[in-house]
């Protein structure tokens, strides 16, 4: 008879937050260096002669390394488990920053963001697993709503670097090594998690590692009209949020006369209205349901926004944190927030609501492939019409047409949002445990 060993208590509150810390750190870093494009995209044209379809496919082409890493799935995660994982992946972001800002070469640039792609979304991955492992129940959400906003103060304080570094944005080069530093950091929280799991292993119950979403291809099949719905207006949704949001910094500052460290801080009130609004539209959405109503009430909000920008006066100027920013300009980037947190908090959850419990690692991973693929096609097309139509600051009319193309993409979101309104009252599947919280950071925004 083998003898009984005592069970393995959980990890003590003060373990679990430092991990979190340590991910939440990993994944700021992470965020930081994907959106410090966007502050240089005018650098890139003016100083390296780059076109805005050049521009555009910087982009995309974190895109598809993203699609490369997302077909290869949770493989590296479960074979080599989380702590090297995690290490690994930031590994791979931090050399494809340090490629991004090494050399003016057009394909070396576009090779470094391609390894970004190819790092970034593992370790999205990897970030989600960690803690699935050490946070249960109730915490597990407030875990991961903690990790979401982090991370999206990345996102915010790329946007702030052209305030609190505006001196390194004389050239192209230096903000990005300002980018690799960041990423640095990811890695220096990747090791400090390592270190944090090696000393606990054995010493407390870290339980089972949570599945990793994988492609079953033959599962597809199976899926019926609302799911694809949802997939829909998340390709739609994402593909035009993301692409303006990367363009922005340069177009309010050719569109609107803005300086660059005002036209960052506009760029990033997106993020703080969103970290403001994700999780009381959590809760709220939580309590009602009525998620194919709340798509749809975020899809009509998004519906004037971008023509706004372009045709209303940008407004009195009023003072955010040192920066001059006009009024009007000002409320489109905190309503787009607002858009920004209403419509994810809605829809990543219906999946767990229309699709079998057993088929939802799949459902998952399909919807953010798709997402991918429809988000690197976006920013090129975005950068044909800018070329296209001469915008620049002496043609500020140039920048129309790509404006009504969001619009365009926003009224066909608008369409699969009241598809899903009318399906609402359908019966639903029985969601999966914590699906929605996890998704949630099954993709960089």
């Amino acid at each position: 008879m083998n003898p009984t060993h005592p069970a393995l208590p959980r990890p003590t509150p003060l373990h679990r937050w430092l991990v979190l810390l340590f991910v939440s750190l990993a994944m700021f870093g992470n965020y930081y260096v994907y959106d410090s494009l966007g502050p240089v995209i005018d650098l890139l044209q003016s100083d390296l002669g780059f076109s805005n379809q050049q521009t555009g496919f910087l982009i995309s082409i974190y895109n598809l390394g993203a699609i490369v890493a997302l077909l290869i799935g949770g493989i590296i995660i479960d074979r080599y488990g989380t702590k090297r994982a995690l290490l690994l992946f930031a590994s791979i972001c931090l050399v494809g920053a340090i490629v991004t800002a090494i050399s003016p070469r057009y394909e070396i640039i576009a090779s470094g963001r391609l390894l970004l792609g190819l790092g970034s979304e593992p370790l999205i991955v990897a970030a989600t697993t960690v803690l699935a492992k050490w946070f249960k129940g109730k915490e597990l959400s407030f875990a991961f709503g903690i990790n979401l906003s982090l991370s999206r103060l990345g996102s915010a304080s790329a946007d702030w670097s052209t305030s609190f570094a505006s001196p390194l944005y004389s050239n192209w080069q230096d903000p990005l090594w300002l980018a690799t530093a960041f990423a640095g950091i990811s890695v220096t929280a990747a090791m400090l998690y390592w270190l944090q799991e090696k000393r606990c292993e054995g010493r407390f119950d870290l339980g089972a590692t949570g599945q990793t979403d994988k492609l079953k291809f033959k599962e597809l099949f199976l899926f019926g009209q609302r799911y694809w719905f949802i997939v829909a207006l998340c390709v739609v949704f994402y593909s035009t949020i993301f692409p303006f949001r990367t363009f922005a910094i340069m177009y309010f500052q050719e569109a609107h006369g803005l300086a660059r460290e005002a036209a960052g801080m506009l760029n990033s009130m997106m993020m703080v209205s969103a970290i403001i609004a994700t999780p009381l539209f959590g809760l709220l959405i939580d309590k009602v349901g009525r998620r194919g109503l709340f798509m749809t009430v975020g899809c009509l909000l998004m519906l004037p926004l971008f023509l706004a920008v372009t045709y209303l006066p940008a407004g009195v100027p009023v003072m955010v944190f040192g920066s001059s920013i006009p009024l009007t300009l000002l409320l489109v980037m905190l309503l787009l927030g607002c858009v920004f947190s209403l419509v994810p908090a809605a829809m990543w959850p219906s999946v767990a609501y229309t699709v079998d419990q057993r088929r939802l690692g799949t459902a998952y991973a399909t919807m953010t492939l798709c997402q991918q693929i429809g988000w690197s096609i976006v920013p090129p097309v975005i950068g044909y019409l800018n070329d296209l139509n001469q915008a620049s600051a002496d043609n500020v009319a140039g920048y129309a047409p790509g404006m009504w193309f969001y619009t365009g993409l926003a009224v066909t979101g608008l369409v699969f949002a009241l598809l899903l309104w009318r399906h609402e009252n359908k019966p639903m599947a029985a969601p999966g445990h914590h699906q929605e919280t996890a998704a949630e950071h099954q993709h960089p925004g």
